[in-house]
């Protein structure tokens, strides 16, 4: 029984003082990184929502998440009624693609980090994901800058596969034969390729156009790997 009191009035007393002035650094400082982390997004995000909307909840997720976690720290009490609380709260927020879950994850451990007063290891962290961010994009710049899919459509008498094979592997890094119909006298033809530069896709069009004028020619976009 002594024991059980000792317990409760353990979790009723103990909580540590919080510094305004240094709760108030760390919030400006979350602020900042949060707003860093934005801009990164922005400029260097592959995701294709809106990018600027979507950025804009990352100040306010690590302010808050920095809040609540300077709170409770104070009190094991608080900290056991925040799992209560966590347990019947469901987000339903959409998450439509893996950049995007990626990049709140990281918003979040600011949040963590400057709340739990780790304000030299979240600096030091934050500052090395965006530099691998920036470079990793500067990268796959350089690399590879059109991933499509590339459709083909005309009479079947002037559509040739070996040629038109022949005109996209001039132009293209990697090259698949997705699908081929063929009904009512044309024929479509389905590709995923991907393109070195804007200009290798410009190139090839031109060269599939002299093939005969009578082509359809489409790009769209195609998000995954080959």
């Amino acid at each position: 029984m002594d024991r059980i009191q000792t317990f409760q009035e353990f979790l009723a007393t103990s909580s540590a003082d919080v510094s305004v002035l240094s709760f108030m650094i760390n919030l400006l400082i979350a602020a900042f990184l949060s707003s860093i982390l934005a801009w990164v997004y922005v400029n260097y995000g592959k995701a294709l929502s809106n990018r600027d909307s979507f950025s804009r909840n990352f100040l306010i997720l690590s302010m808050t998440i920095m809040v609540i976690i300077t709170i409770v720290k104070s009190s094991l009490a608080l900290s056991l009624g925040l799992v209560g609380a966590l347990s019947i709260v469901r987000y339903r927020t959409a998450i439509k693609e893996p950049e995007e879950l990626a990049y709140t994850f990281v918003a979040i451990a600011i949040g963590l980090g400057m709340g739990a007063d780790q304000v030299l290891i979240t600096i030091l962290s934050f500052t090395v994901m965006v530099i691998l961010i920036i470079v990793r994009s500067k990268i796959n710049k350089t690399s590879v800058s059109e991933f499509v899919n590339f459709r083909v459509y005309g009479p079947a008498d002037q559509v040739n596969i070996e040629k038109i094979n022949n005109v996209l592997a001039g132009h293209t890094i990697e090259l698949k034969l997705k699908r081929f119909d063929e009904e009512d006298g044309c024929v479509e033809v389905l590709y995923t390729a991907i393109f070195g530069s804007m200009d290798d896709m410009v190139a090839a069009k031109k060269e599939l156009n002299e093939l005969s004028s009578d082509f359809n020619l489409s790009y769209f976009e195609n998000i995954g790997s080959i």
